[in-house]
């Protein structure tokens, strides 16, 4: 469930989706723009559209990440990318190469943002789950992936998530 006690910025009706991106160069092709299309279409005919904003952050690097978080304030973070299990999730360094943030720096990171108002991290990456146990330490909710995971199958779980999260349910039952 996401609290409704927190702060949410100038708003406190409107709940910020923060979408971070990453797909380096030298690695395989993911949908990622299909991906926020399709949740941003979904957010955009929900009956509860007007509680959320969509935000969204490409070719995002470490800096970028934190950055955005800074910016956007969000409650909810996504990130849309390649997962490298142990060794982290895949971000990009300013030549487009891979570059990995290992659960240790996103642990504290999130140690950080979970007092700002960030309830929620959904990381729709490959072998995503060690990285999630660590932001867990901190964040209520935390989504992360225990194997390979195809483009579609991605796009179809954050679609439904979002959909049920748009529509006023909670966490628990937009994963399940």
């Amino acid at each position: 469930m996401v609290s409704q006690q927190l702060s949410y910025g100038n708003n406190p009706d409107v709940k910020t989706i923060l979408i971070l991106a990453a797909n380096p160069t030298s690695t395989s092709s993911l949908r990622l723009d299909e991906e926020v299309r399709e949740i941003d279409e979904g957010l955009r005919r929900a009956n509860k559209r007007e509680e959320f904003k969509l935000e969204q952050k490409w070719a995002v690097r470490s800096r970028d990440f934190y950055r955005a978080m800074l910016d956007c304030q969000p409650q909810i973070v996504h990130f849309s990318g390649h997962g490298a299990g142990q060794d982290g999730i895949v971000l990009e360094d300013e030549t487009g190469q891979p570059a990995l943030i290992c659960a240790e720096a996103l642990g504290s990171m999130f140690k950080l943002f979970a007092t700002k108002g960030v309830d929620c991290v959904l990381l729709n990456a490959c072998y995503s789950l060690v990285q999630a146990e660590a932001i867990s330490q901190h964040i209520n909710y935390v989504i992360g992936m225990t194997q390979t995971v195809g483009d579609k199958a991605a796009v179809a779980f954050a679609v439904a998530f979002y959909d049920a999260i748009a529509a006023g349910e909670e966490v628990q039952f937009a994963y399940d």
